[in-house]
């Protein structure tokens, strides 16, 4: 069994830093980098390129909306075809970076607020998934498993690849237990690695609210702005790779 480790990177701004992504990137496969909106400026996505170029480390673009006060965290009114745009400019700025360090911007994952509105609303998945496919009909979509977005982009023919997040807890629905309410997060390392070993032994993911869900992944999230986000990675990593799971790039192979 093989299985990817993404990381949300990059999410400093100017002197402010954010996480510990030299770490990270000793530890993940692929590394979500912000781009403009949330967070980010071009010199920290250089940086984060540069040190996920010389990690071999998968790159993809993570944008956001234009909210650094609410980190993307808050869902910013505009119409779908604003949306698209948005993430088109965002887009176009970390493969701008990219081309400076020498290194392909791979995906594209939603980041946040946007992430999670896509899950859920067809026309902003479909906006979102459009506005790649003009730029780049090869750059590959970083979808929650089981979500609108991941449809439409397989409906739309694009590459797709599903994730599940290693610290997030999940409603019957398949969407994530939204921050601030009870059952949202999981910070305990062992914990977060025990659910994932069950879910790649029965497919079957956990939820709050009824009994466990069908969910496909080929990559794990472990969000790289909580305190404890490196113990959690290298938690991940190590008991995984003790069963016998190759941590390894999504589209490797």
């Amino acid at each position: 069994m093989r299985i990817d480790l993404n990381s949300d990177l990059g999410e400093g701004f100017g002197p402010w830093s954010m996480g510990d992504d030299a770490e990270m990137l000793s530890i993940v496969t692929s590394a979500n980098v912000a781009c403009g909106g949330h967070a980010s400026d071009p010199e920290t996505m250089f940086e984060t390129l540069s040190l996920a170029k010389a990690r071999g480390v998968n790159v993809g673009a993570h944008p956001g909306y234009n909210d650094r006060e609410g980190f993307g965290r808050r869902v910013i009114p505009m119409s779908p075809g604003e949306i698209g745009r948005m993430c088109a400019a965002q887009i176009g700025a970390l493969q701008g970076i990219a081309a400076q360090v020498g290194i392909p911007v791979t995906y594209v994952k939603p980041h946040g607020a946007l992430g999670n509105l896509a899950a859920r609303d067809r026309d902003v998945a479909d906006a979102i998934i459009a506005a790649v496919q003009k730029i780049d009909p090869t750059l590959a979509i970083l979808a929650i498993s089981g979500t609108q977005s991941e449809q439409a982009a397989r409906e739309a023919g694009a590459p797709v690849y599903s994730e599940i997040f290693a610290d997030r807890g999940y409603l019957s629905s398949g969407q994530l237990v939204p921050r601030g309410q009870e059952g949202a997060m999981i910070h305990d390392a062992g914990e977060a690695a025990k659910r994932l070993l069950a879910f790649l032994e029965s497919g079957l993911m956990p939820v709050i609210d009824g009994d466990p869900i069908p969910l496909a992944a080929q990559s794990i999230c472990v969000h790289g702005d909580s305190p404890g986000a490196v113990a959690m990675a290298r938690e991940i990593h190590a008991r995984l790779s003790a069963q016998g799971v190759r941590i390894a790039r999504f589209d490797e192979g």
